[in-house]
C-alpha cells in the first residue's frame, strides 16, 4: 500500500469517527434543536431551567454554526492527532482544505430550513417518499443526511491525503 492509500484510510476513519461523536455526543442539544429554525418556522426551546426561548433565523444559523464549528474543531484535532500517532504527516493546507469541505457541506445540510437542501435533493432524485419515512424505526431525513456527511467525508479524505508522507 502506498502513503497516499494509507493516508487516505487513516483520514476516513479518524474523520468519521469524530464527525459521529461531534454529530451526536458532542452536540449541544440547543444546538441540535435551534439549526434549523427561521422566523417563518421558528423553534420553541425550553432550557432546563424551565425558561423558554423562541428561535428564528438568526439563531438558527447561530446555533448550526456553532454546532459545525465544534464538528469541524473535533475532526481537525482527531484527524492531526491520530495521524500523528500513526506516524502519518498530512499537509497542513490539505487538512485545512478537507476540514473546509466537510464543515461547509456539513453547514449546508445541518441548516434543513423548511424545503431545505437534503429535502429537494430527496425530491429531484426520486427519494422524497424516503425523505418523509417516520416509520419502522426509519427516520429518511436522519439516513439521508448520514449519507450526505460520509459522502462528503470520504471526498474530505481524499484532499487530506494529498502529499501525505511517512513521519
Amino acid at each position: 500500500m502506498n502513503h497516499r492509500s494509507a493516508a487516505f484510510t487513516v483520514a476516513y476513519a479518524l474523520m468519521r469517527v469524530a464527525a459521529d461523536h461531534a454529530d451526536h455526543w458532542g452536540q449541544r442539544d440547543f444546538d441540535a434543536q435551534c439549526k434549523g429554525a427561521t422566523d417563518e418556522a421558528p423553534v420553541e426551546y425550553k432550557h432546563e431551567d424551565g425558561t423558554t426561548v423562541t428561535v428564528g433565523t438568526d439563531g438558527g444559523r447561530r446555533a448550526c454554526a456553532r454546532h459545525v464549528v465544534n464538528y469541524t474543531a473535533t475532526q481537525g484535532l482527531v484527524l492531526v492527532a491520530g495521524t500523528r500517532a500513526l506516524g502519518i504527516r498530512l499537509h497542513p493546507a490539505a487538512v485545512a482544505a478537507a476540514l473546509a469541505v466537510s464543515g461547509l457541506t456539513h453547514y449546508a445540510a445541518d441548516r434543513r430550513v423548511p424545503d431545505g437542501l437534503l429535502q429537494r435533493l430527496a425530491k429531484a432524485t426520486g427519494k422524497e417518499r424516503f425523505y418523509k419515512l417516520s416509520d419502522f424505526g426509519m427516520n429518511g431525513p436522519y439516513c439521508l443526511d448520514q449519507s450526505w456527511h460520509h459522502s462528503w467525508e470520504t471526498l474530505a479524505a481524499a484532499v487530506a491525503s494529498i502529499k501525505a508522507r511517512t513521519a
